[in-house]
């Protein structure tokens, strides 16, 4: 037993932060590779119309090049087909938002339709769990393409531009699997090590919980990756020896937890310390998963995980409702102001909401400031991108490439990069007065955010506190369900290493539903004391199987209270 105390956390849903939103983190260790791939996926369409002289079309080919951006945390095999949802997804919204906008030009139809695509698009983003950049991407380009002057005639043909590019985005995000075949399994590895590492070193609550989910993380990623190489299988003793940190932190060595994490980033050989205790139950019972995932039962579970998260009572509903009168609210109340893109106000709305309302704060802030900030960089750049068609080109290219690389250290960083990119393509189109293109995305940035978040408060989500609930009960049974495969004697590695896996699963899951409702207002109490003791719980009977799988022995399960 470790002598670490686990306080309840205090609910945050009443702090509105103002100085730590703004906070500069530190860049994201891989943030050149979402932008490096939207350069290339963008400049080869890009430059390509430039040639033929049709630098107009540049809007439906952007909607294709940008669907690179998804997918660079999940090993080749998953980002593949994620990609291709992510294609697909943008193919189907930009239809619509084609179709309407070649069927009327009521500023009234179409803010309405722009809010419910934004809103479907924030509920399947939600459900799927599809990570970075989320749903902002989608509602840029279907709401930009509804206001945009569009015949029925041409619509096949856009959607083929889109089509194109999007193909094209796939296999830049697919490519670097021909050199690096590993690349993200040993990502999530050295992540796995390097966190293990921080909570042997200073065992806590918080670092628990980072070590915990990134081992957690470390597994989906092996265990999604397909069938294992000799470099997979390396990667998953070193994970082993990550989740025996994790349960004995008393016999971890934090500095060798690090170097092995460093030598894994780097691009020689996989580091291949010797086999800690229980390895080959682990590695067989990771197998064995490996093989169900393959079935049909695994492909009906996640759909059943699917329709679970879009079925009434879901906790996801409640924030795509909030997103739809924002961003409803937002486009009529900037087309009432006489704004000339009321588009931005539905993008600026759909991107100020977050899981809880806190976090929409937060990002409200970031938004505005963001914003502000990129229309001056937009009033300093566009001379330069007005000398000619090739330079535009380049400033939009150039923009995209900083927008990645700086919106990891906070949104509002990348939202100065973001702006001139989206005021640029404009141009595109045609030049219009500057002014007025400055004027129009400040006024519907501040409409956005304000409309936006007394949305958030007016609709609420009650629901927050309740997937609080079903998270205890669902980590209660994964703990109840370890627990007796751990005393049952016929069970064997494979039955081990699932029932591990499910009830750290659940732990982390636990941890996620408290921190997203801790920050959500007008609910009820959160059962923080519950909350406590079943994470402490939970850490116990990890270390329980932890002790059958033979990682630790009894006597030095002290990293678990």
């Amino acid at each position: 037993m470790s002598d670490t105390v686990m306080r309840p956390r205090k609910p945050s849903g009443r702090s509105l932060p103002v100085v730590g939103a703004l906070r500069l983190n530190r860049p994201a260790e891989t943030w050149y590779k979402p932008a490096l791939s939207v350069v290339i996926a963008s400049a080869v369409p890009n430059l390509l119309l430039y040639s033929l002289g049709r630098l107009d079309l540049v809007m439906y080919t952007m909607a294709g090049s940008l669907c690179a951006l998804y997918g660079h945390s999940l090993p080749y095999a998953r980002r593949a087909h994620t990609v291709v949802r992510v294609v697909l997804g943008m193919a189907a919204g930009l239809a619509v938002a084609l179709a309407t906008a070649s069927l009327t030009d009521s500023a009234a139809v179409l803010i309405g339709v722009g809010a419910l695509l934004a809103a479907a698009q924030k509920t399947f983003c939600d459900a799927t769990r599809i990570g970075p950049p989320g749903n902002v991407i989608f509602a840029f380009v279907t709401s930009a393409a509804l206001f945009a002057p569009q015949e029925w005639r041409q619509v096949p043909g856009h959607l083929a531009l889109m089509a194109a590019a999007g193909a094209f985005a796939w296999l830049v995000t697919a490519g670097p699997a021909l050199w690096r075949r590993e690349g993200p399994e040993r990502l999530a590895t050295a992540r796995a090590l390097d966190a293990a590492a921080a909570y042997a070193a200073e065992p806590g609550p918080r670092t628990r919980h980072a070590a915990t989910a990134a081992v957690h993380g470390a597994w989906q990623t092996l265990l999604a990756a397909g069938r294992p190489t000799p470099v997979r299988r390396a990667l998953e003793r070193l994970v082993v020896h990550a989740e025996r940190a994790l349960a004995a932190a008393g016999d971890a060595r934090p500095d060798e937890l690090r170097r092995w994490a460093g030598a894994t980033r780097g691009r020689g050989p996989v580091p291949e310390p010797p086999t800690a205790p229980g390895t080959a139950e682990q590695l067989f019972g990771a197998d064995a998963e490996r093989a169900g995932r393959r079935t049909r039962r695994g492909r009906r579970e996640a759909r059943r995980r699917l329709r679970r998260a879009l079925a009434p009572g879901s906790p996801v509903l409640p924030v795509a409702l909030r997103t739809l009168v924002g961003c409803a609210l937002a486009g009529y109340a900037s087309s009432a102001l006489g704004v000339g893109h009321p588009y931005w106000a539905i993008v600026t709305a759909a991107s100020v909401h977050q899981p809880n309302l806190s976090l929409s704060w937060s990002r409200g802030l970031q938004r505005t400031v963001g914003n502000l900030l990129g229309v001056l960089v937009f009033a300093a750049v566009i001379p330069l991108a007005r000398t000619g068609p090739l330079v535009l080109v380049l400033c939009v290219l150039s923009c995209g490439f900083a927008a990645e690389a700086l919106i990891t250290r906070n949104y509002w960083l990348g939202s100065v990069a973001v702006t001139p990119m989206a005021l640029l393509i404009l141009e595109f189109g045609g030049p219009a007065p500057a002014g007025g293109l400055i004027a129009d995305r400040a006024l519907d940035t501040v409409v956005g955010v304000v409309v936006g978040l007394l949305a958030g408060a007016a609709v609420t989500n009650r629901r927050a506190a309740g997937r609080v609930e079903s998270a205890l009960a669902a980590a209660e049974a994964a703990r109840i369900g370890a627990e007796r495969t751990v005393a049952d004697p016929a069970a064997g590695a494979p039955a081990l290493a699932t029932a591990r896996r499910e009830l750290t699963s659940a732990l982390v899951e636990l941890r996620d539903a408290g921190d997203v409702a801790s920050g959500e207002w007008w609910q009820r109490a959160l059962p923080e004391e519950e909350l406590l003791a079943a994470e402490q719980a939970g850490h116990r009977t990890l270390a329980a199987t932890a002790q059958r799988q033979g990682l630790i022995t009894p006597a030095r399960a002290d990293g678990v209270v």
